[in-house]
């Protein structure tokens, strides 16, 4: 749970993500593990497997809904830059920090400006204490990562507590390396249309054709998808459904360990709260699912009380969806493209019925 919070804590912003690239660098080095860029700042790290077969791709996003400082102006007004879908009346008179190198610098939105014609927040005008430099991340000032009970809150969950369930997953597996090779994926700018993502698909550098690819989300919570009722299977997101055969796969993965243990929940679920990065790599030819846990107070924004608030999660989603993570990578080298074994199923069935289907219905019944 530590490496949860550790992560989670990390300043960031889309477009300034280097505090977690640092970070994943240093795991990376610690564990041995190899870390390659692509020119877009993208980062992977692999874990080779014991056999040369197509690889498992846990992808995650490095950045949250933020701000970029710009210039400052008279009276302690910092001009800044909003990426990410935040509603502009949330932002108004929020709290917000700016990351200056080693100084934080706490500020109140004075103004926003919203797009044209929509409701997101696209540039703000913020009262901070002293200067801030141009290019300095910041964040609503929720908070960093801590416990509440079975909840765990922090400014971002979105995506930093997935990033923290893929490199726990590579924690547990690199004493033990699965039979097909795993890497991470840490992409950055998901809040401004996943175009670290495109820049990963469109001409790979890090990915492979024959990679499968798994997207992991924090999603906003659904009525049919709760807190507390383990991982989320994903089927798709507002804008498309992903692939069906990895989908069918993961799902056979969950009820595998569902079976072997009746404290292990899962859940299956189209999550419409967002477009995620495994529409893009579709989108790009790539084979993509999703796994996600259901987040409370999406994109820090708290429905209930129309304010800022700190985004959560359930640990014990969390640490299950760890669990499913860890066993699809142990069993990846199972998977058989096309739907095979959904095929045996299906083929099974037809065996056990065929003969039923000899007589014809339109032979022993007439019409009046």
């Amino acid at each position: 749970m530590d490496l949860l919070r550790e992560v989670c804590s990390l300043p960031t912003a889309p477009f300034r993500e280097e505090r977690v690239i640092a970070f994943a660098q240093a795991f990376a080095r610690q564990r041995r593990l190899h870390l390659s860029r692509d020119p877009a700042g993208n980062v992977l790290i692999h874990l080779p497997g014991r056999r040369r077969l197509p690889r498992w791709v846990f992808a995650a996003h490095m950045d949250h809904p933020g701000m970029v400082a710009r210039r400052m102006e008279k009276g302690h007004i910092l001009a800044a830059d909003f990426y990410g879908s935040v509603h502009a009346e949330y932002v108004r008179g929020a709290k917000v920090i700016f990351f200056d190198g080693e100084d934080q610098v706490p500020g109140t939105i004075a103004s926003v400006t919203a797009e044209a014609g929509g409701r997101r927040a696209r540039a703000v005008r913020v009262k901070v204490q002293r200067p801030v430099r141009p290019a300095s991340a910041g964040m609503f000032d929720q908070g960093t990562g801590r416990y509440r009970g079975k909840r765990f809150l922090c400014r971002c969950c979105d995506d930093l507590a997935g990033a923290a369930g893929a490199l726990a997953m590579l924690d547990e597996l690199r004493h033990d390396p699965p039979t097909a090779p795993v890497a991470v994926l840490l992409t950055r700018a998901e809040e401004q249309g996943f175009v670290g993502a495109i820049a990963a698909a469109r001409k790979p550098k890090l990915l492979r054709r024959t990679d499968r690819i798994i997207a992991i989300e924090t999603s906003a919570v659904q009525p049919y998808a709760p807190q507390g009722q383990g991982p989320i299977i994903r089927l798709g997101d507002r804008t498309s459904i992903f692939h069906s055969g990895l989908t069918y796969f993961l799902t056979q993965q969950a009820q595998a360990l569902a079976k072997a243990d009746k404290r292990f929940t899962y859940q299956r679920a189209l999550m419409p709260g967002g477009t995620c990065e495994a529409t893009a790599y579709d989108a790009y030819g790539f084979s993509a699912a999703s796994i996600c846990v259901a987040l409370g107070n999406y994109h820090n924004m708290d429905i209930a009380r129309k304010r800022i608030g700190p985004e959560y999660i359930d640990v014990d989603d969390w640490a299950a969806m760890v669990r499913l993570f860890v066993h699809i990578a142990r069993n990846g080298h199972k998977y058989e493209d096309g739907h095979v074994a959904l095929k045996k199923r299906l083929e099974k069935l037809y065996a056990d019925h065929e003969r039923l289907l000899q007589v014809h219905p339109a032979k022993t019944w007439r019409y009046a």
